[in-house]
């Protein structure tokens, strides 16, 4: 896959319309990268001018300010904010509730004022948009899906009407857990969780949520979050599911249901 970055971009003289985000899960983690490939995938098919950081991109500092590590949060922030400010970057896009939250609402008070997108939000422009096109009988028309909130899509940022919108699209039958929307419980991995072990406790929250979603019957657990994504599958993997039951994002479900 040929992605372009700013630095390539800059020296041909253009200007793209999006810069999108990968954060470090997207970049490093190989499952996570699969839902970076699907999410290019769909750019590319639909035509929309973007670019990416590459090297220049360094961790937004969300998992150091969440364990408490300001000093270090600030630094990076302002390393990544010279580097955007630079470039004269107006919108980014990214896949991570993470680097989303930590983008558009923490850098702004240290100079980084940018129009950021999550990618369920951009996902259901390009939906509305009729740029998105899905296939008649699309590979998961008429499945059980259920949906996990991401704490920073969600409560952090009021989004849960977006990335199951573009579930609908898929025309697949939308089951909902138990506890959901401004009520859903974390997957375990928010707030630099997911970098430490977990205290004592009676279970896991992973397989708490994991056993919330497969209680639902659905066959796909779909997510809008690398960190989501990490924690439950290793629940349903626990649960000795994972011939039954995927976890996929729904950038993901979208590459794979779109027409040619």
């Amino acid at each position: 896959m040929h992605v372009p970055t700013m630095a390539e971009m800059m020296a041909k003289g253009e200007n793209p319309e999006v810069l999108f985000w990968v954060g470090c899960a997207g970049s490093f983690d190989q499952r996570a990268q699969n839902i970076t490939k699907a999410f290019v995938t769909i750019l590319d098919k639909v035509g929309i001018n973007y670019a990416i950081l590459g090297k220049e991109e360094m961790c937004t500092g969300d998992p150091a300010r969440r364990a408490g590590n300001e000093f270090m949060f600030q630094m990076m922030a302002y390393q990544n904010i010279q580097v955007l400010n630079g470039y004269g970057i107006k919108k980014i896009v990214t896949a991570c509730p993470h680097c989303f939250n930590t983008l558009k609402n923490e850098y702004p008070e240290l100079g980084g004022n940018y129009e950021v997108i999550h990618h369920a939000t951009f996902l259901q422009q390009l939906i509305d948009e009729g740029k998105i096109k899905m296939a008649e009988g699309g590979s998961f028309k008429g499945k059980k899906i259920t949906y996990h909130d991401s704490c920073y899509l969600g409560r952090a940022n009021n989004i849960y009407e977006a990335p199951r919108k573009v579930l609908e699209a898929l025309d697949v039958s939308l089951v909902e857990m138990k506890r959901c929307k401004s009520n859903g419980l974390c997957c375990g991995a928010g707030g630099a969780q997911m970098f430490k072990e977990e205290e004592k406790g009676t279970t896991r929250i992973n397989f708490e949520r994991t056993n919330e979603a497969l209680e639902t019957g659905a066959s796909v657990i779909a997510a809008a979050c690398p960190f989501c994504n990490t924690m439950m599958t290793d629940g349903v993997k626990n649960s000795n599911k994972e011939e039954e039951v995927q976890v996929m994002d729904i950038a993901e479900l979208v590459a794979a249901s779109m027409k040619n």
